[in-house]
């Protein structure tokens, strides 16, 4: 089997452990170890609780305690309906290696992570781009997509809140693409890795495994609950989709490590601090970004309704690879190329980690941008 380079991935590889100003990163500021003892009020219990865990297996599909809090994230789902994964990367995999065969048909918006496209042209599935547009505020025309879906088509994959451009597709929006896919009794994969960090309200988007009995939703610890150290995701869906997952699993993962599924099960029963601090960051940190955005005449994007991440357009004359190497060589700031999302003259910015590390960033940034215009 032959894949395409994982553009994002390797990108991220080569320089985000050496860059000085990290404004490629997706997740919600990481928490410690130690932040999360303190967050979830109960430090010395949970210290006796990983102290008393065995370093077995454990339970394959994920804890009864863990499957039962991920349902909790949803309004029909029950723990049968959730399967513990490696990460929400992990799930992506194991739901297309599940349902796409040679000759299938796949519909998936772009720009997206690459997963839900290069995967299944991998497996010699026919794969159709429903591509967002920046002047529809990155929002899938449903339309098109009407229109792409035909009678054989597998799959429709979509990302909500879409990275990298932090575009929402409302409860409505989900509830038709639902029904788009019913026409033909198509599978709906959701990668909702950013689900929960709304601008506004709860910060909770509509799922589409709660719309629709065809759909799926990927999830994970990283982005919204600062936990990517623990590289736990989860699959939730219809039951007999996961058993045909399952079987697949069996073959990659066995299970998720015992401590990630304890400290995911701690953050989970404390969702709601997490949160909280998830929303103040990333709610203050597009505040500054929205504002600093205002005062340049060479950057543009629509702002995002969701997610940690927006795509800046730029109107310099470099490519987005020239710009970003330049710019990390420069000054120290990393951001990643929008062709590695075959969006050219764009650059996505991570806004959701450390505000001054933000502030400092976009400073240095104006910095070179100004340089090259003079």
């Amino acid at each position: 089997m032959k894949i395409r380079e994982f553009a994002v991935e390797q990108w991220m590889n080569e320089y985000e452990e050496t860059c000085r100003y990290n404004l490629a990163e997706t997740c919600v500021r990481s928490l410690t170890t130690g932040e999360l003892l303190d967050l979830s009020g109960r430090r010395e219990e949970v210290l006796a609780e990983l102290a008393a865990t065995p370093l077995t297996y454990g339970p394959i599909p994920g804890s009864p305690r863990l499957r039962a809090l991920v349902a909790g994230l949803y309004t029909t789902q029950g723990p049968d309906n959730v399967l513990i994964t490696h990460g929400a990367i992990g799930a992506n995999a194991l739901v297309h290696t599940t349902l796409v065969e040679p000759g299938d048909h796949v519909v998936a918006v772009v720009p997206t992570y690459q997963q839900h496209y290069s995967i299944p042209d991998s497996y010699g599935a026919r794969v159709d781009h429903l591509t967002l547009r920046e002047e529809n505020g990155w929002l899938p025309d449903l339309d098109e997509l009407d229109h792409l879906v035909t009678p054989d088509t597998k799959l429709i994959a979509v990302n909500n809140p879409n990275n990298p451009t932090g575009a929402l597709i409302d409860s409505a929006g989900l509830t038709r693409i639902a029904k788009i896919a019913e026409r033909v009794g198509a599978w709906v994969l959701c990668d909702e890795v950013y689900r929960g960090v709304d601008q506004h309200g709860d910060g909770f988007t509509a799922s589409i495994a709660d719309l629709y009995e065809r759909g799926i939703s990927t999830g994970s610890m990283s982005k919204p609950y600062s936990l990517a150290g623990l590289r736990l995701g989860w699959i939730a869906g219809p039951t007999g989709l996961l058993r045909a997952v399952a079987a697949h699993r069996d073959y990659t993962t066995i299970s998720v490590g015992r401590i990630d599924d304890l400290l995911a099960c701690v953050a989970l029963e404390n969702k709601d601090a997490i949160l909280a601090r998830s929303h103040r960051i990333t709610r203050t940190n597009l505040t500054i970004l929205d504002e600093w955005i205002t005062t340049r005449d060479d950057i543009s994007y629509v702002k995002p309704a969701s997610g940690t991440t927006a795509l800046l357009r730029y109107n310099i004359p470099l490519g987005s690879y020239e710009f970003c190497t330049r710019l990390l060589k420069e000054t120290g700031v990393m951001f990643t190329p929008g062709a590695a999302f075959d969006i050219e003259h764009t650059v996505r910015i991570g806004f959701a980690d450390d505000t001054e590390t933000l502030r400092t960033g976009l400073q240095l940034l104006g910095q070179f941008l100004d340089g090259l215009r003079a």
